[in-house]
């Protein structure tokens, strides 16, 4: 079986994000730093040579909104893709977070389990590439799923990674048809926007 890769990207920043809110299956619109984060990560693609064959992105808009902005390609917005589900800590203030990690702390709020993203994320991703031939692969979704689903696959890595999954960062795996292979992680430069946008 040919050997796919996998760019796994988060989406911009969103105004709740700029808010320090919990935002995982409810929503926010890119704001404009967010906008102008996704085009300077969609140039990573073609300064390393890489044409897209084919693009899939959670059902959120800050998903979607960002993924237009990196590739004109047709996508397909998958529900499996979504942010991990926070139940009743949706658009609170982030401070509310409990200390890392999660484990199965909202599920009594009405929300998932890190087993249950883990889980949906991996079986999702998965059946997206067994699927679909397509030898490079675009996927937006989100900071804390991304997460998870970098765990699920943590010990067939091939680079250690321990840092922060920053908006627009981007996640390259190999995938042979049965394992997720982390090759590479790359979050954006986006010093040139922390002035102007500080100041707002």
């Amino acid at each position: 079986m040919m050997t796919q890769t996998l760019y796994l990207m988060r989406h911009g920043q969103t105004l709740f994000n700029a808010q320090h809110r919990i935002q995982g299956w409810c929503d926010s619109p890119l704001t404009e730093k967010g906008i102008a984060q996704a085009k300077i990560a969609a140039d990573y693609f073609p300064d390393n040579g890489i044409t897209l064959d084919a693009a899939y992105c959670s059902t959120a808009e800050r998903a979607s909104d960002t993924l237009e902005l990196v590739t004109q390609l047709p996508y397909t917005r998958v529900k499996g893709l979504r942010e991990w589900n926070f139940g009743a800590f949706e658009a609170q203030p982030e401070y509310l977070n409990p200390p890392l990690p999660y484990n199965d702390f909202f599920v009594r709020y009405g929300g998932e389990s890190q087993d249950q993203v883990q889980d949906r994320l991996s079986k999702t991703i998965t059946t997206i590439m067994a699927h679909d031939p397509s030898q490079h692969v675009l996927m937006v979704s989100h900071g804390g799923a991304i997460a998870n689903f970098y765990r699920a696959w943590q010990q067939y890595e091939a680079i250690p990674f321990t840092g922060h999954f920053g908006n627009c960062c981007i996640l390259t795996f190999t995938f042979d048809g049965q394992h997720f292979v982390l090759q590479a992680v790359f979050n954006p430069d986006f010093s040139e926007l922390d002035a102007p946008y500080a100041q707002k």
